[in-house]
């Protein structure tokens, strides 16, 4: 059985006014992964993305690869899983 985890992850570098949030929606629709990702207001992006392990993976390493998204460092730690939770959505600022 596969590891269905959600994490919380901050992403530094050049990450605002490049497409980031959006760029990581539709992907991690793609991926079936749940959650949400928004600015704040020091530049970096926060996100909390559920849904299995690998999966994740996958999300992270398209964003690492997107031309125009400089990531130049994250913090992630695993969180509690919220239930029943739908899509993946641009949230907040």
């Amino acid at each position: 059985m596969t590891d269905i985890v959600r994490k919380h992850i901050i992403f530094h570098g050049s990450v605002q006014g490049v497409g980031f949030r959006y760029y990581s929606e539709h992907k991690a629709n793609q991926l079936r992964l749940t959650g949400w990702v928004k600015n704040l207001y020091n530049g970096d992006v926060e996100m909390e993305v559920q849904g299995r392990d690998s999966d994740i993976d996958r999300l992270l390493a398209r964003l690492y690869e997107a031309r125009s998204i400089r990531i130049t460092d994250i913090e992630a730690r695993r969180m509690p899983l919220q239930p029943g939770e739908k899509g993946f959505r641009v949230t907040g600022y």
